[in-house]
């Protein structure tokens, strides 16, 4: 019997069903799951299932710690398998592409590839995807600035911004990205404005943010010593500066102190696309 007090986290299986890698279910289900605060789910993914015997095992797990079944399964026969069995355990189990897929069918006026991994062929966006990371990663940190001008898209922000990630993230979308620290008293390199391609960003973060997230990494590092890094006053200062500096120049800015990587990385991209549009 489940719970009714709000406070009390509920706890549940989720099954995850695929005969891919089993990425998109379970982003998915994250996503899905983000939605209920006092839900946790123990997650069971079941990937690459590619044989009746896979089948089989991942049918006893889930007859065993019953919950909630998510599938991607392309074969007919293990998919049917799956649907009956879930439907004799009285086990609740979708499709999480169907009505995609369906609908884009209607639309497209075309069939399903029904290809596993579909999505994984090696094509030119994967190709796209891997030089963007090798660029993100080789102008991370003000590295190389001069290779900066190929890039898609250059982040500028003061230490804990959040610029590493974000670069890392863009380049798995396909954009050719890298980052320049704002260092207080130490000018940004002027070359970078003679740059015709890059869409150069901002990002800003609550002062109170920074220093929290400074802190913490200092902890880590087993640095106790006071210095100007987690003074409140000297962050606030620098946050000062880069900010003036973005409405000199004229950079959008993006405030990253509530935001997740994907949301940053997101609205960086929708900024991207209008500045790219005729």
């Amino acid at each position: 019997m489940r719970p009714n007090n709000s406070d009390i986290s509920i706890y549940f299986h989720v099954h995850l069903v695929s005969d891919s890698t089993g990425e998109t279910l379970v982003a998915m289900m994250k996503a899905s799951c983000a939605q209920f605060r006092h839900a946790t789910a123990l997650e069971h993914l079941h990937s690459l299932i590619r044989s009746d015997e896979q089948m089989k095992t991942t049918l006893n797990e889930i007859e065993n710690r019953p919950g909630i079944v998510l599938y991607t399964l392309v074969n007919a026969g293990r998919r049917h398998l799956l649907e009956e069995r879930c439907k004799a355990l009285n086990i609740p189990a979708v499709s999480i592409l169907d009505t995609t897929l369906a609908t884009l069918g209607r639309y497209l006026g075309a069939p399903i590839a029904s290809e596993v991994g579909a999505q994984r062929t090696l094509d030119a966006d994967y190709y796209k995807r891997i030089e963007a990371l090798d660029f993100a990663m080789a102008h991370d940190d003000g590295q190389a600035v001069m290779g900066l001008k190929n890039a898609d898209i250059i982040l500028l922000g003061i230490s804990r911004t959040s610029k590493t990630p974000t670069c890392i993230y863009l380049a798995n979308r396909g954009y050719k990205t890298g980052n320049i620290p704002l260092v207080p008293n130490a000018p940004l390199p002027t070359i970078i404005e003679s740059f015709p391609k890059p869409f150069i960003v901002g990002l800003v973060a609550s002062p109170d943010r920074i220093v929290q997230i400074r802190e913490q990494r200092l902890v880590g590092l087993q640095e106790n010593k006071q210095t100007d890094y987690i003074d409140q006053t000297h962050v606030r200062d620098e946050m000062r500066q880069a900010k003036r500096m973005f409405t000199k120049k004229g950079y959008p800015v993006v405030d990253v102190t509530r935001r997740s990587i994907e949301e940053t990385a997101a609205k960086i991209i929708n900024l991207y696309q209008v500045r790219a549009r005729p």
